[in-house]
């Protein structure tokens, strides 16, 4: 309502300037004119007025209500806004910005799809090179095989995290919630990744209740734990340092913490660990981090029903915590 009548102000400002020129009009021309018949006059066109701008608004309720509200517009998809002209023509020029926009957005989205099916092919075809470089490897045992199988297991992780960065906008197609024990999925992933620990000199401890199942996608959880657990040995200096991680029950929900003894995190870039391609000031000095390995694990977590938070300290080390919420929509 407040749209027609702003629409409609410098009408009514025009049709008010008339009304006050009538006067000295039959002044100026001599006629000597009562002032009833000139108000009676007056008053006749303003009941005019009234009524065309009440017919007016009739015609174009539906129009102004939608410009009004123009959320409820796009929630409702381009509805008719009426029969007269002008709502008509809106309409059909919103249908053809709609059109033009979902060709857009319908040939972005192949070429995104193109672009993914591209990167998939690429990392499988890139592993088997990488698997025929490990079997030659095995035969050679000097110091300068176990730099290229440094290197080569950094490939390896990279490969991955495409692969999986690739993957998370269709999450729904690739993932199956099923119950898991926390101790069997955390031992694997310490396995999985022992030849950096051991080539950092840095010891693992373990302390996950064998009794704690939660409830969550293996594959997913096991590509989470590996990045947690490569920041944690990337970020970590000197020997006998060790990295542990400790579960808790509390009411349904587990705790899986993760902690390390290593540099730490800034308190000013705490708040942005999670962004991706953030690497920080720590990052940037050892030149290990990629700024994706949290923000993937946030948006694992988040698909998963999980929780992620991290806390640290300059020089003493970082606590990455995650929440499995084992709650029925879960369970399912």
């Amino acid at each position: 309502m407040k749209l027609f009548w702003r629409d409609q102000l410098p009408f009514i400002l025009f049709y008010l300037l008339q009304v006050l020129l009538v006067p000295p009009l039959y002044w100026l021309t001599g006629e000597d004119r009562p002032l009833s018949i000139m108000l009676y006059g007056i008053a006749l066109s303003t009941a005019v007025l009234l009524l065309y701008l009440g017919y007016r608004y009739v015609q174009h309720r539906r129009l102004y209500a939608a410009l009004s509200n123009p959320k409820n517009m796009l929630e409702e998809h381009l509805v008719s806004l009426g029969d007269t002209p002008l709502p008509e023509a809106i309409h059909e020029l919103l249908q053809l910005i709609d059109r033009q926009y979902q060709e857009q957005v319908n040939g972005h989205v192949r070429q995104m799809d193109q672009h993914i099916v591209f990167m998939n092919r690429w990392v499988h075809q890139m592993k088997t090179p990488l698997s025929v470089i490990q079997l030659s490897l095995e035969d050679l045992e000097d110091e300068a095989a176990i730099s290229i199988q440094e290197e080569l297991e950094r490939l390896r992780r990279g490969l991955e995290m495409v692969i999986y960065t690739s993957r998370l906008d269709q999450f729904e197609d690739d993932f199956q919630v099923e119950p898991l024990v926390l101790s069997k999925v955390v031992s694997e992933s310490v396995a999985e990744n022992r030849r950096l620990f051991i080539r950092r000199g840095i010891k693992v401890n373990i302390q996950i209740n064998p009794n704690f199942t939660v409830y969550s996608d293996a594959k997913w959880l096991m590509f989470m734990l590996t990045q947690i657990l490569t920041n944690a040995v990337n970020y970590t200096s000197g020997n006998d340092k060790t990295v542990t991680l400790s579960s808790k029950h509390i009411g349904t929900d587990f705790l899986l913490n993760i902690t390390d003894q290593g540099i730490g995190i800034s308190p000013e870039d705490l708040k942005r660990v999670f962004n991706p391609y953030f690497t920080g000031e720590r990052g940037r000095q050892y030149h290990e981090s990629t700024g994706m390995g949290l923000y993937l694990v946030r948006e694992i977590c988040i698909r998963l029903g999980h929780t992620v938070e991290l806390q640290s300290k300059l020089g003493e080390g970082t606590k990455v915590q995650i929440t499995f919420h084992n709650s029925d929509h879960l369970q399912k």
